[in-house]
């Protein structure tokens, strides 16, 4: 089981605490559960929420050393404990994975851990984040950063879009899919996707394109064309195309891409089909085009991805590969 230590730092939001036990909860492997997760803070006991009940925070930073990953929440941008800070430059000198979600990535900053590493946090933060720490490559178009060992996200649901990532690596992406159905939101977006969008909602006229994106996952081994999704959504094309944008980020094809990818990665990880079924059940063509871009993605061949998610010998998943989520 992996070991999920949830450093608490005031001020925090309720909504982010509750983020990682919401999607990594609902995680099984083998039937048993994926993921173990605790919450410690410097100071253990009752810890003021912003706009929201207090939260009982059981546990001292102690944990933070017992952990395979170790996710920090909450600060607003104000000034961690050094404690915590320490806490976090001993768990990445230890090899352990770090985490921030959202403003989170201030406090890792602080440690010194965001220093010549890409990273971002929520986008009317990102600014402030780059003229406090100048060494940090802040990126403030992007959902989440996975840099290895450290990785950032945004805010609120872009830290979701971070927790499926992780999963994503460590189980594979079938599992990442099964948390994403069983938290009711969007499977894995790239965390190069824009974070903020100046028009996310269409007006409310029945407008919106998800049963058009619905119905092009169901026919993704098909050859599908601009005309033919604005046929399905019964607009034109350069509607369809501005529409996508603003409800995803992404252009009609680049949301298609992904998916296709998203789609090879899983029959990897869960079949034995030969690389050229694999192509053509996810529409990306050839073996040759899927090889092409998948080592795009996660710099692996598809044969090398496969192996790297084969069972060992006590029964657990392993991912040793990265994935390339910045622009």
């Amino acid at each position: 089981m992996h070991r999920i230590t949830l450093v608490v730092v005031p001020p925090v939001m309720g909504f982010d605490v509750s983020i990682p036990y919401m999607v990594f909860d609902s995680v099984e492997v083998g039937g048993v559960p994926g993921y173990a997760i605790r919450a410690c803070a410097a100071e253990p006991g009752m810890t003021a929420t912003v706009g929201g009940p207090g939260l009982l925070i059981p546990h001292g930073l102690e944990a933070v050393r017992e952990a395979d990953t170790v996710m920090v929440v909450g600060s607003g941008g104000e000034q961690a404990d050094p404690d915590v800070l320490e806490a976090l430059r001993e768990a990445a000198a230890a090899g352990t994975r770090i985490v921030s979600l959202c403003t989170g990535a201030f406090v890792l900053a602080q440690a010194g851990l965001l220093d010549g590493r890409p990273a971002t946090t929520h986008w009317g933060l990102t600014a402030e984040l780059a003229a406090r720490h100048p060494a940090i490559d802040v990126r403030p178009d992007v959902l989440y950063v996975d840099d290895g060992q450290v990785l950032t996200s945004a805010g609120a649901a872009a830290a979701i879009d971070l927790c499926l990532h992780l999963i994503r690596l460590d189980h594979g992406s079938a599992a990442a899919n099964a948390a994403a159905r069983a938290t009711v939101v969007s499977p894995v977006r790239p965390g190069g996707q824009a974070q903020f969008i100046q028009t996310p909602l269409p007006p409310e006229r029945g407008t919106s394109l998800a049963a058009t994106r619905a119905w092009a996952l169901e026919l993704l081994d098909r050859p599908l064309t601009l005309k033919d999704l604005a046929g399905h959504a019964g607009t034109s094309v350069r509607t369809l195309t501005r529409r996508f944008h603003a409800e995803t980020g992404l252009s009609p094809l680049q949301w298609l891409l992904h998916q296709r990818i998203d789609r090879a990665r899983e029959l990897l990880e869960t079949t034995d089909l030969p690389m050229d079924q694999v192509a053509w059940r996810s529409g990306l063509g050839s073996a040759d085009s899927l090889r092409k871009h998948l080592v795009d993605r996660v710099r692996l061949t598809p044969t090398a991805y496969r192996a790297s998610f084969r069972r060992t010998a006590g029964g657990d998943r392993r991912s040793t590969h990265t994935t390339r989520t910045g622009p």
